[in-house]
């Protein structure tokens, strides 16, 4: 297992060693930039407990989600389908600072909210056919340290990534197909998280 922790970003530097590209860019916003956008995200987005159907029982999460975009189209995972709301000016913000950086475009945006280290997710990819297939997903972290991890679906190594208060992640090619992560819980983390997910979705 390699955890990555260092203040020598290389934002180019791929963090898997197969079969996908992850790159990790560090801090994308200031402290101060990144505490004032975790608060009116708390308070200002269109918060509700995720949901999903798994074995034909619905599931209702402690973590909330919301879903933004260009226009009301719709997401389905886990069995259940979301419809976009509109972007917000802070997310329009958000999101041009992460397409600058990044050099890709996206049109919608998976916002989750954990209230605690307690809260997580468990291994998933991020493959639903309504997604651009080996498009980039930026994942934008506001509010307090978790570490991000890795696992390849055939070997089972492990890659483990600590993301900060203002901190962005790209996965991109095919990390998807051949990988899943996960946000482990933990009971040292009292803080909330608040995480934004850009993507593309095809129309």
């Amino acid at each position: 297992m390699l955890d990555l922790f260092t203040p020598d970003i290389d934002p180019t530097h791929n963090l898997l060693p197969k079969d996908g590209t992850v790159n990790y860019y560090g801090f994308l916003f200031s402290q101060r930039e990144a505490n004032h956008y975790l608060e009116l995200l708390l308070n200002e987005i269109d918060w509700k407990h995720d949901e999903a159907i798994i074995m034909g029982k619905l599931i209702v999460t402690k973590r909330k989600v919301a879903w933004y975009g260009d226009s009301a189209f719709e997401y389905t995972y886990s069995n259940r389908t979301k419809k976009a709301l509109p972007w917000t000016a802070e997310l329009l913000a958000i999101k041009a600072r992460v397409e600058e950086k990044t050099g890709e475009t996206f049109n919608s945006c998976l916002l989750n909210l954990y209230h605690s280290g307690e809260e997580g997710m468990a291994w998933h990819s991020d493959a639903e056919k309504d997604l651009k297939k080996n498009g980039a997903i930026a994942s934008l972290s506001f509010g307090a340290t978790r570490k991000f991890t890795f696992k390849h679906k055939k070997t089972k190594e492990t890659v483990s990534v600590i993301l900060e208060n203002g901190s962005l992640l790209v996965m991109k090619d095919e990390t998807q197909t051949h990988w899943l992560h996960r946000l482990p819980p933990t009971k040292k983390v009292l803080l909330p998280r608040v995480n934004l997910t850009f993507r593309t979705i095809v129309l």
